[in-house]
């Protein structure tokens, strides 16, 4: 009796954490220490960029991987760094490995610090591409970055069916913890040894 209680209470605790918006937010932690959309313009000077497909997915973002092809493309950027305000910026966006252009926005200032591209038809075909960031500064140099993602990889897992593989997955662990002597063992000496630290 008192076992089913407690696995009824760990299923309940689980069950909120996994459908928690707060631990789907965008990098899954703050600031941009974790943050894999971005790109390093200068040593510890970012730009910030997400990936829409808001005709296929309109709740969705994305970074490295964009499921569809042949739709609306929305990049959006965002410059983390004041002085980035005042230099004109250049995008383009090409098919790797044979480098063909399928996007280039010629280069303009954006005094808002965010900068929305619109990739009408989106990105013809499967594979990798290259985001090409140019800032051009006051004394002429061309300062570049690059990020890639890939394309046409279908439908992403949603987060709901992740959080429900994750919950099977630590339901299955306590099962094995309570019918397993030895496995229940070893993890209360770790509980144990993590207790005195």
């Amino acid at each position: 009796m008192k076992n089913s209680h407690v696995i009824r209470n760990i299923f309940l605790t689980l069950a909120g954490m996994m459908f928690s918006t707060m631990l789907w937010a965008h990098g899954g932690a703050a600031g941009t220490d974790t943050d894999q959309c971005k790109f390093e313009l200068e040593k510890d000077h970012w730009l910030h960029y997400t990936a829409y497909q808001p005709k296929a997915y309109p709740a969705e973002e994305f970074c490295g991987n964009l499921p569809e092809l042949n739709t609306l493309i929305q990049l959006v950027f965002d410059y983390q760094d004041q002085r980035y305000r005042n230099m004109a910026i250049e995008f383009e966006v090409t098919k790797e490995p044979e480098g063909k252009r399928v996007f280039f926005s010629e280069a303009k200032k954006h005094k808002s610090g965010t900068v929305v591209l619109s990739l009408p038809e989106g990105v013809p075909e499967i594979g990798k591409y290259l985001i090409h960031v140019t800032l051009l500064q006051d004394n002429g140099e061309r300062l570049d970055a690059h990020m890639s993602f890939k394309a046409g990889a279908g439908q992403p897992a949603s987060k709901a069916s992740i959080g429900i593989y994750l919950l099977v997955f630590f339901a299955l662990v306590y099962i094995v913890y309570l019918s397993h002597a030895g496995f229940k063992r070893t993890v209360d000496k770790l509980i144990g040894k993590a207790k005195e630290l």
